[in-house]
């Protein structure tokens, strides 16, 4: 589990931290409030930037602990920039990558208990995360992305695979 799930986490993160650089880099060149950018929802009922990268960073976080049997640190949602959130990609990173393989022996089979739809939902480590940690962690990601994108961001897959 450690394999199929660390090393990707890990590298997403990069990348996102990656776009956000570029993002804070396209609102100085084009004298664009950051503010704009990181309260931006694609839809009025979806989520902020800002929110879409907590989220994103709470998936990563909380799939590291559940598989390796530890308790799931929580980070206050108080981020208001761009440095903020790269403070937060950059905790998330840290704490992600203190992990030893070895704390994952067992976790495709651990019981992994969360909240889905506000009632407690107990899964296997490897449905918990190739069925609720993967699809979530990648559509915060893939929000923040387009939210960028949207918003005239020269971004691309390559950016988004964390290849630019």
């Amino acid at each position: 589990m450690y394999d199929t799930s660390i090393p990707y986490l890990t590298h997403y993160l990069k990348a996102l931290s990656k776009i956000l650089k570029k993002a804070e880099t396209h609102c100085e060149a084009r004298k664009i409030e950051p503010n704009a950018l990181l309260n931006f929802r694609l839809f009025p009922d979806m989520l902020p930037l800002t929110r879409q990268v907590q989220i994103a960073c709470d998936f990563a976080k909380g799939c590291a602990a559940r598989l390796a049997g530890v308790s799931v640190p929580s980070f206050p949602d108080d981020e208001k920039s761009f440095a903020d959130l790269q403070a937060r990609i950059s905790k998330t990173l840290e704490f992600v990558g203190g992990f030893a393989k070895e704390q994952f022996a067992g976790a495709a089979r651990r019981d992994v208990t969360v909240k889905v739809g506000g009632k407690d939902t107990t899964m296997p480590g490897a449905e918990y995360y190739s069925a609720f940690v993967v699809p979530n962690f990648y559509f915060h990601l893939t929000t923040a992305y387009n939210i960028l994108r949207h918003n005239g961001l020269e971004l691309g897959k390559a950016d988004f695979m964390g290849r630019s």
